[in-house]
């Protein structure tokens, strides 16, 4: 092998971008979320009817208005957008963790990617799902309870900005997680807690001060308000701060993500 051979190996010859690479990664976790379909996109459809039928049967007609709108109307984004971050969390965190506990991490961390492409390519995978979820449910609500939407880009925003900002914190559990019981104790102590403590089936306004204030640290909160915005177009917050907030959450998850994979926390031996 000529000395100008051996000085080419290990060289990245495609570009600034290894489009082939990204794509190929990008299908798999779309590919993986869909062989399953009736676990990742089914499952939610019938929770989130199930979550409706329960507080219908609970409050009957006898709810007072939310927001200027029926109770149900008012409840049906966050049970949406709950739905959402919860998939894509799960999307995420699951193909990094048993890729982890199987032994072939390898597999995607040998490839000629940067640290940049394999977080895009991951997040595709759960931007896909988090979309599906969410168009399959909102054709539900129609369907079931004539929900429509009032400003279809500003829901589209929040659902995209949801399932960046959550499939990062899948990826950084799945990190620090090296098996399932991990990863679980991570979904039932906090992403539970986050998504049923911000205003998914009650309006903040209806808190003490203190815990009105408190919910505004919580990005969780700005999610499911601005999804509420973008559906019947009334929300706790202004669309514009949460997203802003969320911004910043999403520099510092995907920031800490993405160094994580540029070092190989815990992902190389």
């Amino acid at each position: 092998m000529s000395a100008q051979a051996k000085s080419e190996m290990g060289v990245r010859r495609f570009g600034r971008v290894n489009w082939l690479g990204l794509y190929s990664l990008a299908h798999r976790e779309n590919r993986r979320f869909m062989s399953v379909w009736q676990q990742t996109v089914l499952a939610p459809l019938i929770t989130a009817g199930l979550f409706l039928v329960v507080f219908a049967l609970a409050f009957g007609k006898g709810r007072a208005d939310v927001m200027g709108v029926p109770f149900l109307a008012f409840l049906a984004p966050g049970i949406l957008m709950m739905t959402v971050i919860q998939n894509a969390f799960a999307n995420t965190s699951s193909s990094l963790v048993v890729a982890k506990i199987q032994g072939n991490i390898v597999d995607t961390l040998m490839p000629p990617l940067a640290p940049w492409e394999l977080l895009v390519g991951f997040l595709a995978g759960a931007i896909g799902r988090s979309l599906l979820v969410a168009a399959v449910i909102s054709a539900g609500l129609f369907v079931s309870i004539g929900q429509g939407i009032a400003h279809p880009l500003w829901a589209l925003l929040f659902v995209v900005l949801g399932a960046m900002l959550m499939g990062g914190l899948g990826l950084l559990a799945a990190t620090i997680a090296n098996k399932f019981d991990q990863m679980a104790a991570f979904t039932n102590f906090v992403i539970t807690p986050l998504s049923f403590l911000s205003g998914t089936f009650y309006s903040v306004e209806a808190l003490p001060p203190f815990f009105q204030a408190l919910s505004h640290w919580n990005p969780v909160f700005f999610l499911i308000d601005g999804a509420r915005y973008g559906f019947i177009g009334a929300s706790d917050a202004s669309p514009l701060q949460g997203v802003g907030v969320i911004a910043l959450w999403l520099c510092i998850v995907l920031g800490l993500a993405w160094y994580w994979f540029r070092v190989g926390f815990r992902l190389k031996s």
